[in-house]
């Protein structure tokens, strides 16, 4: 077996993998359940790879979801389901489907009307799918569509951006703002609440999930992707942790002996060595 730039190939190499007797026993024991939390990590690199704009990295990580999609469609294929085929001929009719004003005959579309178009043919599309998946249109919701097991702060802005559409919104910022402040100061009370006679951390669970659903509200509200953010933070938390165990020796000390006020100086002088020091 030889490497190629045709997908036949990968195709081929995916079909021995999974082929008893001869194939690997690792990728046999595999099923979509398996496999799906790869999935979802292989698409999170190809993003961390744009965000590092490595496209070295990129084309790998690329082809590492491609992968995926790949080993979905074998297993499918195994089951009588489908094949990769047919997954390339459902993206090719729904790319052909939701742009009439490039393959058809609605042309010379603004941005904004081609945003209430598409709007129009998803809805189409949801409602051709509603006699396939058995459920009655009592049961449809608005905000059906949102996966479950999205990350929880791109879900809820989703949820939210959904809700808006029908006007299921503030109007105004400092309302959302005032909301955050209020979720905050129930978290403070479930806290207190809880010290006084503890039941366990559901109330402040809660209370601190209504509170990053307000936070996604916010930043929905200023234009600012959530989860993107969170991402960013996180990021400027692992560089100055390591400035911090670069430079923990000016103490004499490693990081496990270190005081917290000596870490908090260290700190200190990681924000102001970086780009972004006012936070």
């Amino acid at each position: 077996m030889t490497p190629s730039r045709d997908i036949a190939r990968l195709l081929e190499i995916m079909a021995a993998l999974r082929t008893p007797g001869t194939g690997c026993p690792w990728d046999l024991e595999q099923d979509f359940a398996t496999i799906a939390p790869y999935t979802i990590e292989e698409a999170y690199e190809v993003a961390d790879a744009i965000a590092r704009g490595d496209f070295d990295d990129l084309r790998e990580e690329l082809g590492d979801l491609l992968l995926q999609v790949v080993f979905h469609a074998r297993m499918a294929e195994e089951r009588g389901d489908f094949a990769f085929g047919d997954v390339v001929q459902a993206i090719t009719e729904k790319l052909i489907r939701r742009h009439p004003h490039v393959f058809g005959d609605a042309r010379d579309l603004t941005p904004d009307q081609v945003k209430v178009l598409w709007g129009n043919i998803k809805a189409a599309e949801k409602n051709a799918r509603a006699p396939r998946s058995g459920g009655s249109q009592l049961d449809e919701s608005l905000l059906d569509g949102v996966p479950a097991n999205m990350p929880a702060l791109m879900r809820a802005e989703k949820l939210q951006r959904k809700a808006a559409r029908v006007g299921f919104d503030w109007t105004d910022t400092a309302d959302v703002i005032a909301k955050v402040r209020e979720e905050l100061a129930e978290v403070e009370e479930a806290i207190a609440q809880d010290e006084a006679a503890p039941r366990g951390r559901t109330a402040v669970a809660e209370e601190i999930g209504d509170l990053l659903f307000a936070v996604a509200n916010l930043a929905r509200h200023l234009g600012i992707d959530p989860e993107a953010a969170a991402r960013a933070t996180n990021e400027k938390f692992m560089s100055r942790f390591k400035y911090i165990e670069k430079h923990i020796d000016k103490y004499g000390k490693t990081i496990s002996e270190a005081t917290l006020g000596e870490m908090e100086e260290l700190w200190q002088e990681a924000k102001v060595s970086s780009p972004s020091a006012a936070s």
